[in-house]
């Protein structure tokens, strides 16, 4: 894989070379590899064929995810969030003990390996947020929750340079990915001042389907705010926002 300089890019293939682009740039590489109709059914190929439909199962079931949750990612997220939960999935695909190597799903994996996955590395909660909180999901009501104390947010917020308010968000999806549907509830503080004294306790809570027989997964993330003449703006269109997994559960 090479890189592209000059003023000129080019995008397509001549020869042997595809030129394209890509978020580190305009790269060209060297066309090559095995052909697909051998991949497909060449015995040879059969691990691969199987890492394929893992890793394929992964990448489905990441945009599930990230459609789930969008309302509350579109505000926190990096340029690489999607490859790095495809990764982690294909973990919590290899964790099913029920499924033979190439059928593993991640219904039947461990999802609590995401547990922790910031959406956003560039504001990740663990460095944002120091405020003790309390997460919780009953499968039985369907009720989910997320509990913190009173607490002075220029103490307990880590909070990049500018910021004048600030919100926390919490959402929870219930997550089918035989079917590739969710629902989906969220809850936030509102906008509070950042330099005000302490907060008043936040109760944040949704209600998912009760006695649901599928995965849940809980996220909870902070948002920052910038008032100028009275209206309040993404700081820096929320390039530090933060928002990570902090719940998952499983029938």
């Amino acid at each position: 894989m090479a890189r592209q300089k000059g003023i000129i890019k080019l995008k397509g293939t001549i020869g042997d070379i595809s030129f394209y682009k890509t978020t580190d740039g305009h790269l060209a590489r060297e066309k090559g590899g095995v052909e697909k109709d051998r991949i497909m059914n060449d015995p040879a190929f059969q691990r691969t064929r199987e890492n394929g439909s893992e890793f394929g199962r992964a990448g489905k079931g990441g945009k599930l995810i990230r459609n789930a949750i969008r309302l509350l990612l579109q505000n926190a997220k990096d340029k690489r969030v999607t490859s790095r939960l495809t990764k982690d999935l294909v973990a919590v695909v290899k964790s099913d003990l029920v499924h033979d190597r190439g059928e593993r799903t991640i219904q039947d994996g461990d999802l609590a390996l995401i547990k922790g996955f910031d959406f956003n590395i560039r504001g990740k909660l663990g460095t944002t947020l120091f405020a003790p909180f309390a997460v919780a999901f009953d499968r039985i009501t369907g009720n989910v929750t997320a509990d913190l104390a009173a607490f002075s947010p220029i103490v307990r917020i880590a909070a990049p340079g500018g910021t004048t308010h600030f919100k926390v968000v919490m959402g929870a999806a219930e997550l089918d990915f035989v079917n590739e549907s969710f629902v989906f509830e969220m809850d936030d503080s509102g906008i509070l001042p950042f330099t005000a004294p302490d907060t008043a306790p936040l109760n944040l809570a949704g209600v998912l389907t009760p006695n649901s027989t599928l995965p849940v997964l809980e996220v909870l993330g902070v948002e920052f705010y910038q008032e100028v003449n009275g209206e309040m703006y993404p700081l820096k269109n929320g390039a530090f926002n933060s928002l990570a997994v902090v719940l998952t559960d499983t029938p």
